[in-house]
């Protein structure tokens, strides 16, 4: 799945999602499956939040194809397709590769120029990738 559109101007999941698409990814990114009214239950602790609202933004997103669903009984159970680990390895892969097709090196110039605030871990990684796409060629 692509997400569309990538906001820069704002922070952690809010980047990919509208903030209600957000708050109900991490609810479900928390544990295990849950319905619609587990999780309105969950985001009325911050905020009342209508159950039509929370079910019409939930069945949006399986349309998305971020959340799917199955029916137990007369419930609808609805769990995320990918992991929160998955999801931002997937997008961050993605937007990676269509910034590197775009604009080629300027990007690897400034990517490396960022790793001026990584810590050592970090740019050990990136010696050791180096190092394995170097060997495969």
């Amino acid at each position: 799945m692509k997400i569309q559109k990538f906001k820069m101007n704002e922070s952690g999941l809010n980047r990919f999602f509208g903030p209600l698409e957000a708050k109900i990814m991490d609810i479900l990114w928390s544990g295990e499956e849950r319905t619609i009214k587990d999780v309105q239950l969950e985001l009325e602790k911050e905020k009342a939040t209508n159950f039509n609202t929370v079910m019409t933004v939930m069945n949006r997103l399986v349309e998305k194809g971020l959340l799917q669903k199955r029916a137990e009984g007369r419930t609808t159970m609805f769990k995320p397709v990918l992991t929160r680990e998955e999801f931002i390895n997937t997008q961050s892969k993605e937007m990676t590769h269509e910034l590197m097709d775009e604009f080629g090196s300027v990007v690897v110039s400034h990517m490396i120029d960022a790793l001026d605030d990584a810590d050592d871990d970090l740019v050990a990684q990136l010696e050791q990738k180096i190092k394995e796409l170097k060997k495969e060629r």
